[in-house]
């Protein structure tokens, strides 16, 4: 249609759209809008998973390092724990002669309650571990009197020994009778050289049994005046000495039966309320293996109460 626009004609094409037309012009418009509506809704939603995927991402790491963190700190901890517990262990088992101490193995014989101190001369051999598998396996502690050059051949017995809880002492280097009396000074370098090998061996460098056992027993011999001289030097040097009072004289055949280490025991603890045991864990000594769990229960049934030198040294 034509009209007039300041006396011109002007053609409004407007008057020819129909209504069903706009209609459809229209719900294209919509249909338009609504895909670009939804298209912006999911790049909006997208951006927000993106970020929130993202900050859930920065979370999981921070807490990633903290647990990390955290971790750490308990190990840490847990490594101190042990530490502070090794070293209370360890000054547990580092023998400390004191006055107490002292009075104490003078009056080791002398007890209301009945007492059994275990001791195992001359070793270790490959029966000692024979040995600590009973002790082990009774809960016996025991003490182990041993000897420098045994100590060279089987240090990882005596460390066994040691950490199990048994008392380490000191039997000399030797165990030759002409070498250790050959001067009274000589059991002190005895013991010295033999106390060496065992720090060595358990890896406590200053490890100090503080106790002797003169091989053959301090009492009598050819040396006897001599082993009076050297123990004053070794008391002089905080060394106490301890001999036995109760043996199954394991030492005194080669090959002894069970039935006489057996009578041994019970004939020399008879009346005794605390007694020392001396026994032998020397390579040949393979009958005091066999007889050991039979010494334990009888003296178990006896009424005895299993001790090592800790009680007594401290």
């Amino acid at each position: 249609m034509w009209k007039n626009k300041d006396n011109g004609y002007e053609y409004n094409y407007s008057l020819y759209i129909t209504k069903p037309y706009r209609d459809k012009r229209d719900r294209y418009i919509l249909v338009i809008s609504i895909v670009i509506l939804f298209f912006l809704i999911l790049i909006v939603k997208q951006s927000l998973d993106m970020i929130n995927r993202k900050n859930a991402y920065t979370l999981y790491l921070k807490q990633a390092v903290q647990a990390e963190q955290e971790q750490k700190r308990q190990e840490e901890q847990k490594k101190q724990e042990e530490a502070r517990k090794q070293e209370e262990y360890k000054k547990m088992k580092m023998p400390k002669l004191t006055e107490e101490g002292k009075q104490n193995l003078e009056n080791i014989y002398h007890s209301e309650t009945k007492k059994a101190f275990l001791t195992f001369d001359d070793g270790p051999s490959s029966n000692t571990s024979a040995i600590l598998d009973i002790l082990k396996q009774e809960n016996i502690p025991a003490t182990f009197f041993v000897i420098g050059n045994a100590v060279e051949v089987h240090p990882e017995l005596v460390k066994r020994a040691y950490e199990e809880g048994h008392y380490i002492a000191n039997h000399g280097y030797s165990h030759i009778y002409s070498k250790v009396y050959s001067s009274p000074e000589m059991p002190l370098e005895e013991f010295n050289r033999c106390n060496e090998l065992v720090q060595n061996a358990i890896g406590v460098p200053e490890y100090n049994s503080h106790l002797f056992r003169f091989p053959g027993g301090l009492v009598g011999g050819k040396y006897a005046d001599l082993k009076q001289e050297a123990k004053q030097i070794l008391n002089d040097n905080d060394i106490l000495n301890i001999d036995w009072n109760c043996l199954t004289g394991d030492a005194e055949t080669r090959f002894p039966t069970e039935e006489k280490l057996m009578n041994g025991l019970i004939e020399t603890s008879e009346g005794k309320n605390s007694i020392v045991v001396l026994m032998h864990d020397a390579q040949e000594k393979t009958a005091t293996v066999d007889t050991l769990p039979k010494v334990i229960n009888y003296l178990r049934e006896q009424g005895y109460e299993f001790k090592n030198f800790y009680e007594i040294i401290k």
